[in-house]
């Protein structure tokens, strides 16, 4: 396992994890997104392990705004996070691409391979919501899921821990993921139930053989 950078579109590098031995074969992995992104952490680098073994190089980059980026998450977009996920495939050079859950929101729908439980923007942001007002609601504060949408599609706002600019937000609440070649995986093929359900990050390794066989499959 390796770490380095990459040029993002927006400017500066921002970090990759990688298993790159500049094999023929080469995924690109999209994260999840949000909190699901680090419940899912451990999972996907599990599964670019076992993708190494199979023979398939495997490149996951942060995006900007998260994990070890210093661009601010407030200025963040997902179409500045598809044009960064566009430049991260030309970067690596990857021949198929591996989405996990939101991550299919940003797949540049050029490339063959997976979509794993993919969720639509909606769905990504009602949760969003709904976390921030059950916290909210700890704190004694009044806020109706309303109010709270017009003033994040308005002004930002904090979302279950994420500090989100405007036009993340209005950007989320219409996101789709694009038509490509790449082809759906439903977690009932996972043989178990989704690890994003949990209220921890958590591990299972025969749902990490699972995906990574059927991506195997798809490099062919």
């Amino acid at each position: 396992m390796l770490t380095g950078s990459w040029p993002s579109p927006a400017g500066g590098d921002e970090f990759a994890l990688s298993f790159d031995q500049q094999r023929d074969k080469r995924v690109l992995v999209i994260p999840a997104l949000f909190d699901e992104s680090n419940k899912l952490r451990h999972f996907t680098v599990e599964v670019m392990r076992r993708l190494d073994t199979g023979g398939v190089d495997s490149m996951l980059p942060d995006l900007p705004g998260t994990n070890e980026s210093l661009a601010p998450l407030t200025e963040q977009t997902v179409s500045g996070w598809r044009a960064a996920v566009e430049a991260a495939a030309s970067h690596f050079k990857a021949t198929h691409v591996l989405t996990l859950r939101g991550g299919t929101l940003l797949d540049p729908g050029t490339l063959p391979g997976l979509r794993y439980a993919s969720v639509g923007g909606t769905a990504l942001l009602r949760g969003l919501v709904r976390v921030q007002l059950l916290s909210d609601k700890e704190a004694d504060l009044t806020t109706t899921r309303d109010e709270l949408v017009a003033r994040a599609e308005s002004q930002g706002a904090q979302l279950a821990g994420y500090d989100l600019g405007p036009a993340m937000v209005r950007e989320l609440a219409e996101a789709e993921a694009p038509d490509g070649p790449a082809t759906e995986v439903k977690q009932a093929e996972m043989g178990g139930a989704g690890l994003w359900l949990r209220a921890e990050p958590a591990f299972d390794a025969d749902q990490a053989d699972a995906l990574a066989a059927l991506m195997l499959e798809q490099v062919g």
